[in-house]
């Protein structure tokens, strides 16, 4: 009878297979290493970089170039610019990109467990998708960073500790948009310190530099984006790849891709596929269509041209046409579009002329070799090159253009702050207009 009783109090007190207790979480190198793929996981989900939030910079910059065809809300709310305070996708980008901060946090706070032969490359990590979630929230959720002025229009919360328990403690406000900025520099120069040159297909050294040239070139600061971009190209671990297309629906990372989402059948999903592509090629019914404005860009010559293609009635990029196909976050091509551009702007030459850069990319495309280049002409370039990649508002907004009748800066390019959200935490303030 008494070993009956104690066999049953054991398994009462057995913890939940879905959920263990933070003391045994990160008790453990092999548990806070298993935690950092949970980290890459959240990273990963669809509503973040697996990769809706890829899918509403082209919609919400498509102007005349495509057109949302699909029956979802959300995103047909995203393309008009009438979003408001219930739209299910900035919600669930909201949600998605502070799950992977909390879990990144919670790697963060337990370095210290992890051998320390690993201890650098776990830190650099989960800094650099740290840093990469908070780019993505608060270039939505923000109105856009402006060189030269002190930034204090709100930006995202800034939070580095482990969220563990809910209590007032969690009503935290917006900092201003220059914070979170500098919080992504911190984050992000600290990582390039930390991580090997080569990771297999995490987050690497070469990952670290490229997000900050980009992070840079969106605060306008062009020497530090020149020179981030070029210590990529100088680490010699990446390269262009011969064919322009073979960048694209592959199962595994191409040597040009630095950084990208990791998909398989069993794992992930490829929402750029859902979106962009057609049955025949695992997405829906041809959600979002490619216009004649954007054809138009291109020399008939250019090999860019031939990946488009006619499916459902209309036309489609065929850079999203594997639905376990990985997701390129971050490649070769556009680190040299950035050197080039950079070089231009500042009169120099580093790491190469913008001229040697420029016809990289533009003869790869089938082109002839240009004899001289202009900024607009690596910045058409760049349009082309980068087309449906994610890119297209968040270079109107740094280039300071028009979306259609909106300014660079308008209210309706600005994500609402979910109302969930700010019903919740009532230290959260709405953006304007919502």
């Amino acid at each position: 009878m008494a070993l009956s009783i104690a066999a049953c109090n054991n398994k009462l007190d057995l913890l939940p297979h879905q959920s263990l207790d933070e003391s045994v979480a990160l008790n453990s190198d092999a548990n806070v290493k298993t935690v950092l793929n949970g980290a890459y996981d959240a990273f990963a989900d669809d509503d973040l970089m697996g990769a809706n939030v890829l899918r509403n910079a082209e919609l919400q910059g498509g102007d005349d170039e495509l057109v949302w065809v699909g029956t979802y809300i959300g995103p047909r709310e995203i393309f008009t610019k009438q979003m408001n305070a219930t739209n299910d996708d900035a919600q669930a980008m909201w949600i998605s990109g502070y799950k992977a901060i909390s879990v990144c946090n919670n790697v963060l706070s337990a370095i210290a467990v992890v051998n320390e032969a690993d201890q650098a490359r776990v830190e650099g990590e989960a800094k650099f998708l740290r840093a990469y979630s908070y780019f993505e929230l608060v270039r939505s959720f923000a109105k856009p960073y402006v060189e030269g002025g002190n930034n204090s229009q709100l930006g995202v919360p800034i939070v580095l500790d482990p969220t563990r328990e809910i209590t007032d403690k969690q009503n935290v406000s917006r900092n201003t948009v220059e914070e979170v900025y500098q919080q992504i520099l911190a984050d992000l120069n600290s990582a390039e310190g930390l991580l090997p040159d080569e990771n297999e297909w995490r987050a690497s050294k070469g990952a670290a530099a490229g997000l900050l040239a980009r992070v840079y070139l969106q605060m306008n600061r062009h020497a530090d984006a020149r020179d981030a971009a070029d210590r990529v190209i100088s680490l010699g671990v990446n390269s262009l790849l011969g064919n322009y297309a073979d960048n694209f629906n592959r199962d595994e990372n191409s040597a040009e891709d630095i950084f990208a989402t990791q998909v398989s059948s069993q794992d992930g999903t490829n929402s750029m596929t859902t979106f962009f592509s057609i049955p025949d090629y695992g997405g829906r019914d041809g959600d979002i269509e490619i216009l004649p404005a954007h054809l138009a860009l291109y020399d008939p010559a250019d090999l860019r041209l031939a990946l488009f293609f006619e499916g459902n009635a209309a036309t489609r990029t065929g850079k999203w046409n594997n639905q376990f196909g990985n997701i390129g976050l971050m490649r070769m091509a556009e680190m040299y579009l950035i050197r080039a551009e950079c070089n231009l702007r500042l009169g120099t030459e580093v790491g190469a002329t913008p001229l040697d850069d420029y016809n990289a990319i533009h003869t790869r495309a089938g082109l002839p070799a240009a004899a001289s280049v202009t900024l607009d002409d690596v910045l058409l370039e760049r349009r082309l090159e980068l087309a449906h990649e994610g890119f297209k508002i968040h270079d109107m907004k740094r280039l300071k253009l028009s979306v259609g009748s909106f300014a660079f800066d308008a209210n309706e390019l600005v994500f609402p702050i979910p109302l969930r959200e700010t019903e919740a935490n009532p230290n959260l303030q709405q953006n304007d207009g919502y």
